[in-house]
């Protein structure tokens, strides 16, 4: 869809109008490109968005993976009229050298970035002559980097914001234009802030945009201190799972950093009422919440659940039952033996969409949860003999007459015979 970069013709009111040329890719960044095309439509707009820029579309989905998908901001770019190949670039790389002599040879005014998700060298910051101005969801020096509102919910922060910076060189580190700070609601996960910081750093973008193409940004900017700089790493899928010997709030704030992408995911143990059989499962944790009420409520519940019998999972180091809310059927986990309690409100099963916790499509509604550690020791009932799980095998090692079987599709799921409980 997109092709090689190759100049094309200015149009006739670019002699008049300032040349912007906008970098972004996905979501968050196609809706501040749809707000400078229509601030550029406005009759007494100093400026017309030359051309948009972004990252090449990938396949996606069960059909034909040869067929790249636009982009979100190839696609806004698109609606707006404009062409892939012409006024629409997608080149795999800032650095390749068609790409930066098409940008030379329309002599930009100013480039603005928003999430664009290639580093720009110097030969590209050298070229618009206003400089560019990038969108960043933090309150720079903090949390510069990959992912500055993930780390940012993840720390569990009550207050962030937005900058619109120069960028240079150093990632994250010119000059700041414009700020402003925002109360984190507790609950609020990351692909909701994401979109609210990136609305609000469009309108802070389109009030200083005047002044700048004006020459005058250099003047209202202010520099960095270095010395209040963090760094806000990508995430990593192993960072991901959930480990219940941590504070409820910690992994609740986990939780909402890591949601859309790559998500968490917990280890539970389940004993069906019925049969009395046991299984592992790990399912991803969707949404949470970390009341201090509920460790009082999970105290009452398990008190009236009372003992469980030998076959089910036992409470200790290795796992605790989990207790569900009578009132809304949110999981309640225990965390840091029930120093804390995490509510769970929403889960993914394996091959299932997201749910509900108590819904009975969970699978689990006629089950007993435990919590389980990745380390967690079996026992088969009979020989008493252990064996670990070890998730990197096709099969676990056999302690007794019964083996583990390896659910490749999800690296943590295991089927477990009824005879077997977890210590």
């Amino acid at each position: 869809l997109c092709h090689a970069a190759a100049p094309a013709p200015a149009s006739q009111s670019s002699n008049k109008k300032h040349r912007v040329v906008f970098l972004g890719t996905p979501e968050v960044a196609a809706t501040v490109l749809q707000r400078l095309l229509t601030a550029a439509r406005q009759p007494d707009s100093q400026f017309e968005v030359s051309r948009v820029v972004s990252q090449p579309g990938k396949p996606k989905g069960r059909g034909n993976k040869s067929v790249p998908v636009p982009t979100p901001v190839e696609l806004e770019a698109q609606g707006a009229g404009m062409v892939s190949g012409e006024q629409i670039w997608c080149p795999a790389s800032a650095k390749d050298p068609a790409f930066l002599e098409a940008l030379r040879q329309l002599q930009p005014d100013l480039c603005i970035t928003a999430a664009y998700g290639n580093i720009l060298p110097q030969a590209f910051l050298d070229i618009p002559a206003l400089g560019t101005l990038n969108i960043h969801p933090s309150l720079l020096p903090k949390y510069r980097g990959a992912a500055p509102v993930q780390r940012a919910l993840c720390d569990g922060v009550t207050e962030t914001g937005v900058s619109v910076a120069y960028t240079v060189l150093k990632c994250d580190a010119g000059p700041i234009l414009a700020q402003q700070k925002v109360d984190v609601d507790p609950d609020i996960q990351a692909p909701e802030l994401l979109q609210d910081l990136f609305a609000k750093g469009a309108t802070l973008l389109l009030e200083a945009l005047p002044r700048v193409l004006e020459g005058q940004g250099p003047q209202l900017s202010s520099p960095q201190d270095e010395q209040q700089a963090t760094h806000a790493a990508k995430l990593t899928r192993e960072e991901a799972h959930l480990d219940f010997s941590r504070p409820a709030l910690s992994l609740h704030n986990t939780v909402r950093g890591f949601a859309g992408w790559p998500g968490t995911s917990a280890s539970f143990v389940l004993r069906d009422k019925n049969t009395g059989s046991l299984e592992a499962m790990s399912i991803k944790v969707v949404r949470t919440r970390a009341l201090d009420s509920d460790i009082g409520l999970y105290k009452h519940l398990q008190s009236e659940a009372g003992p469980h019998s030998a076959s089910e999972p036992v409470s200790g180091q290795q796992g605790m039952p989990v207790m569900w809310d009578p009132d809304t059927g949110d999981m309640l986990v225990p965390c840091q033996g029930v120093g804390s309690v995490l509510r769970v409100c929403v889960v993914q099963p394996p091959t299932k969409k997201a749910i509900a916790a108590g819904t009975s499509g969970t699978g689990c509604a006629k089950k007993r949860f435990a919590w389980l550690h990745s380390s967690c020791t079996f026992y088969s009932s009979g020989a008493l003999e252990p064996f670990k799980l070890d998730p990197n095998r096709a099969q676990a090692p056999v302690g007794g007459s019964q083996s583990l079987e390896y659910n490749s599709y999800y690296k943590q799921a295991w089927s477990i015979g009824k005879d077997q409980a977890c210590h």
